[in-house]
């Protein structure tokens, strides 16, 4: 590697004067590539002399007043001959690659495993965004990529290899996409906006080999190679060119330098030699002398540098050191404008995490969360030890301190204070305490392709009714006609109610549900055009499992379910989300529904500043969004019969597990598709205390004896409730 700097300039261009050819070629607008022979009109123009006028034709123009040009063209347009037999059409999928158009750029950076993720990193920073695509080739891969850089490992270090197998890569994938390719090192900084401009202004259709011309070693020949270190211009012909040499090169040219070989590969096989100077415009250099200091360099070359190698200059940026971003290549850290912005560090341990979704001040360190803490407790050991190793081996014992945040731009941030026990070579140990910083980046994003769906979709509602909740099915079908059949929304209902043995068997005589079908007679005689049917079921113990077996074999496969409760309001915003988040054979909806705190708790003796039915803001905030619930969602009928008949089979062994699960469970683990649980601002439940089933699996009654005592209220407003609960006590 070379350590002295280097710098190479461009003289600005001169004016260039474009020609025009006008002929046959106006009328390729309206003509497709067929396949076979082609009937090509402009070659019959051609051989019989008229696609241009000739000289005599001119004159002969002239003297009637047309003009006193040599020539003028002549438009010859597109026809099709109907006695020809018809011939397959051919287009390609791009206008541009039908029209050969050709991005101008690609950049090439030859770089090392050792330096792959500091030099390079710096390189990519610097010109990625203004060049189309920048690869980086080196030839053994690190352990750790860089984020966001595109890395081509050869498997092989040896610099000449490298070279060869860069050049037959870029040939191979993009020599039919790119006009220019630049190859240089990763200690090379290169004004990006300079160079697109210079391959701006030259042609693309010759061979050119342009870049810092530098004698061969014995220099006695005329012929000259481009230097690596300041980079240099390959056309695409030159490439296609050289190609079919690339193995002889390989094979009898001895090199110890990437750039001499490539160079007497193109020399012997293709005659060209560099060049500086090419159609006016003059690729120069500056090189600083070994103890220059750039800061006291005022030459008008140096100032217009075009590129220069990398140096450690942090120290002269405006901030210094405390200015450079860590890790190189990401971005630096969030910057609040406002104290609303301000990220919040968590505080955490190996076993408790002081920041919890309920409010409350200390929980468990679990699940998702405690795998995360271990893995970078080992990574931070790991990398404290490929740091200080062999004078240092750190073994940990225990955490101090932890604190992390997530930030938008970069990641998650950690910062742990360890306990550690060091050894030294002698077999000494001490126990010390460090700091360290990491940084999990996020990964590249990725669009994932989705199946099409449409917002114009039937949901059929699905209304599960137990005799001790009839009493909300008032608010239910208010709010149901309200949004969906005054508005015409596409959806539909079904009431599925849920009879138990006692109330079956006396169902001749007392009807439990009487009071609701008369509604539903209420809601079909006020619309005529609708109809709401329901259907009768007898069981002691309602799985939802048994109940959609039920609902499943009376409605077609396609149909879009919408497993709502009696303390669901329905409205247009959720039933959207619905018909977007269901998608056939791909994801399942489970919404999290908002559910609203026991008034009796919130407010006790005041009344409430806002009406809880509205769907404002302002209503979400005497509430939560009950995590314990899985009662709603959204699926097609299709999806829940491939994942019951995977279930079958289990059935047979135990006929229990109807019970034991609900229709999450069911997707989760038989159907293998999405199943996307997310919060559901438009789905707003009041309050109310479920009954819960002892009969159902424990942790279904887990789950609902839980969200009971969740759905109270806050922490604040039920210990305010307990201090004047004392208060009144005590006097």
């Amino acid at each position: 590697m070379r350590l002295s700097s280097v710098l190479a300039l461009f003289r600005p261009a001169l004016p260039l004067i474009l020609g025009l050819s006008l002929g046959c070629s106006l009328s390729l607008l309206m003509v497709s590539w067929t396949q076979g022979d082609t009937d090509d009109s402009c070659g019959d123009e051609l051989g019989n002399g008229r696609l241009f006028m000739g000289r005599g034709d001119a004159q002969r123009d002239s003297r009637d007043g047309a003009g006193e040009e040599d020539f003028q063209p002549r438009i010859i347009p597109y026809h099709k001959d109907p006695n020809k037999p018809h011939k397959k059409v051919l287009r390609t999928r791009y206008i541009h690659t039908e029209l050969g158009i050709r991005e101008r750029l690609l950049a090439g950076v030859l770089t090392s495993r050792a330096t792959l993720n500091t030099l390079a990193v710096a390189v990519n920073r610097t010109i990625a965004h203004h060049f189309h695509r920048t690869f980086f080739f080196t030839g053994l891969r690190s352990p750790k990529l860089p984020h966001g850089m595109t890395v081509v490992a050869h498997g092989d270090d040896r610099p000449v290899w490298l070279m060869y197998e860069t050049v037959r890569h870029l040939h191979r994938h993009y020599g039919s996409d790119y006009d220019w390719f630049l190859l240089s090192q990763d200690d090379t900084y290169i004004q990006a906006n300079r160079l697109t401009e210079l391959v701006g202004h030259l042609s693309a259709g010759q061979d050119l080999y342009m870049g810092r011309a530098e004698e061969f070693i014995g220099g006695e020949e005329k012929a000259r190679y481009c230097h690596g270190g300041y980079g240099y211009l390959l056309s695409r012909s030159l490439l296609a060119r050289l190609q079919p040499h690339l193995d002889t090169c390989r094979n009898d040219i001895l090199s110890v330098r990437p750039d001499e070989w490539l160079g007497r590969c193109i020399i012997d096989y293709l005659g060209l030699s560099c060049v500086e100077v090419h159609q006016e415009m003059t690729y120069r250099y500056f090189e600083l002398g070994k103890n220059a200091d750039p800061e006291r360099e005022d030459s008008i070359q140096f100032k217009n540098a075009f590129t220069v190698q990398i140096n450690n200059l942090s120290d002269l940026t405006p901030e210094g050191k405390a200015g450079v971003t860590w890790p190189i290549g990401i971005n630096a850290p969030f910057k609040p404008k406002t104290r609303f912005e301000v990220i919040n560090w968590e505080y955490f341990t190996e076993e408790h995490i002081y920041s919890c979704i309920d409010s409350s001040p200390k929980c468990e360190m679990r699940g998702a969360d405690r795998a995360d803490v271990n893995a970078v407790l080992e990574i931070a050991v790991e990398r404290l030890n490929e740091r200080y190793q062999p004078q240092l081996r750190f073994r940990k014992r225990r955490l101090l301190n932890g604190y992390r945040r997530f930030d938008p731009t970069r990641g998650m941030e950690y910062v742990l204070d360890l306990a550690l026990e060091a050894y030294t070579q002698k077999g000494h140990s001490q126990v010390i305490a460090k700091r360290v910083n990491l940084l999990r980046p996020l990964s590249a994003v990725e669009i994932i392709p989705m199946p099409y769906v449409t917002e114009a979709t039937r949901v059929q509602v699905i209304l599960p009714v137990t005799a001790q909740d009839q009493d909300f099915v008032g608010n239910f079908l208010d709010m149901y006609v309200m949004n969906t059949l005054d508005t015409h929304d596409n959806v539909l209902l079904t009431f599925l109610f849920i009879y138990d043995p006692f109330d079956a068997q006396r169902v001749s005589q007392t009807d439990v549900f009487a009071g609701i079908k008369a509604m539903i007679g209420e809601v079909e005689k006020r619309y005529s055009d609708v109809k709401i049917p329901w259907i009768s079921v007898k069981t002691e113990v309602p799985s939802q499992v048994k109940l959609m077996d039920i609902i499943s074999k009376k409605h077609p496969v396609d149909t879009l379910f919408f497993l709502a409760s009696v303390w669901t309001e329905v409205n247009a915003d959720f039933l959207n989300r619905c018909r977007m988040n269901a998608i056939s054979n791909w994801q399942i909806f489970f919404p999290i529904h908002f559910q609203e705190y026991s008034p009796a708790v919130m407010y006790r003796d005041q009344q409430p500043s806002a009406p809880s039915s509205s769907f404002a803001s302002e209503s979400l905030r005497d509430g939560h969004f009950d995590r314990q619930v899985f009662d709603e969602a959204c699926f097609y009928n299709a999806d829940y019969m491939t994942a019951r008949t995977k279930m079958a089979a289990d059935i047979l062994d135990n006929e229990e597990l109807l019970e034991s699960m609900d229709v999450y469970d069911i997707f989760v683990r038989y159907s293998g598709l999405h199943v996307f649980r997310a919060v559901e601002p438009a789905l707003i439940q009041k309050y109310v205390r479920r009954a819960c089933n002892p009969r159902f699996s424990e942790d279904i009654y887990h789950r609902c004896v839980l969200s009971n005592l969740e759905g109270l209220g806050s922490r604040s407003h039920l210990a305010m409730a307990i201090f004047e609960q004392e208060q009144a006590n005590s006097t």
